[in-house]
């Protein structure tokens, strides 16, 4: 099989950073985009091991809007503009190296049907053409969608790593249980066996339709979810914050002597995260990073572990769920094969769906 590839494409491309994604992302609608060749151009995100898809599908995400606002632009960003956003693709494979770099062969064939997470950075797949990374890929099953398969492979693989904590007969509170990741964790710690799970979102009757089915779900604009009566009566095994800040109000209710919702270290309460305090953040040197990230996860583990708050506050966990392996992503896509896990896609965006 072969296919012929066009010298130029049409492809998403951003001119600046900025806030308004309208204003600094147009879609050209002739191919005006160099393709990118196999071999000879080197993937915007820096990554080895490439090959070269036809793109059917590309999902983005917080991190893709957090790119083009240049917040972390001295990490993340472009090696020039313009550029071809966007990070997670599904696509037919049309081009494969003859070998790896590791000197191996190419575990995929063109004609395969791939997704393929962003590694590094979220950059390059907004167009009709892309090159992937072959590490963090795997051929689709025939039942899933294009768009499913591109909706799953960020979001619903980090739901896959996370749920691998939960316990069966958790008491699982999910915060931030309406983004892509919480809409697919809610599927998966009922997958995994939880007891009850609760969720926090804006949207609380979503959260308890399907295909989330949440036991209860809270509105926290209007219901302070750490007062909850019910909670606070039978508190949770877990917290997984995929919103960022509830820690800080898990430290606020102690200090005024109300009950915890969450279970002490001591009786085996964890608190997971994958996100600092504040989830729009800002980091431009490495110092940045330190004093966001691993100053106050460090202090948290280490004080919830052996320190005072082990008796009072659940067990920190920072999580890196992210593998830089294919393994998470193969398990995500046979549970959406098999309908264990269904893809969830948010249609609100600054650009209509389209299929050209």
């Amino acid at each position: 099989m072969s296919f012929q590839i066009p010298p130029k494409m049409r492809a998403a491309q951003c001119t600046d950073y900025g806030k308004n994604v309208e204003e600094i992302l147009s879609v050209p609608q002739e191919g005006t985009v160099d393709t990118p060749r196999l071999g000879i151009d080197k993937p915007p995100a820096a990554f080895k091991n490439e090959m070269l898809i036809k793109v059917q599908a590309v999902a983005l995400a917080p991190g893709d809007a957090r790119v083009m606002s240049g917040k972390t632009r001295e990490f993340q960003g472009p090696p020039s503009f313009p550029y071809t956003p966007g990070g997670d693709v599904c696509g037919i494979v049309v081009a494969v190296p003859e070998e790896t770099k590791k000197g191996g062969q190419c575990k995929f064939s063109v004609g395969d049907r791939v997704a393929a997470r962003f590694m590094n950075k979220p950059l390059g797949m907004l167009g009709e053409y892309a090159l992937c990374n072959t590490d963090v890929c795997d051929v689709v099953p025939q039942n899933v969608s294009s768009e499913d398969a591109a909706a799953l492979v960020s979001s619903g693989m980090v739901a896959v790593v996370l749920a691998d904590r939960i316990r069966e007969g958790d008491r699982v509170l999910i915060y931030g249980a309406g983004g892509g990741v919480g809409s697919h964790l809610c599927q998966m710690a009922r997958l995994q066996g939880a007891s009850y799970v609760a969720g926090v979102g804006r949207d609380s009757e979503r959260l308890m339709e399907a295909p989330l089915y949440c036991d209860y779900a809270v509105d926290y604009t209007k219901t302070d979810p750490f007062s909850v009566k019910e909670w606070c009566d039978k508190p949770f095994d877990v917290i997984i914050d995929l919103a960022g800040g509830a820690w800080p109000a898990l430290l606020q209710h102690r200090s005024s002597g109300h009950p915890s919702i969450v279970k002490s270290a001591k009786s085996k309460g964890r608190y997971l995260t994958l996100t600092p305090d504040n989830p729009v953040f800002e980091i431009h040197k490495m110092r940045d990073f330190f004093k966001i990230f691993l100053f106050p996860s460090l202090g948290r583990a280490i004080s919830s572990r052996i320190g005072l708050s082990r008796a009072s506050m659940p067990k920190y966990s920072y999580v890196l769920a992210l593998p830089e392996t294919s393994e998470a992503l193969t398990r995500t896509l046979a549970l959406a094969s098999e309908k264990k896990l269904i893809a969830c896609i948010d249609e609100q965006g600054p650009f209509p769906f389209t299929s050209d």
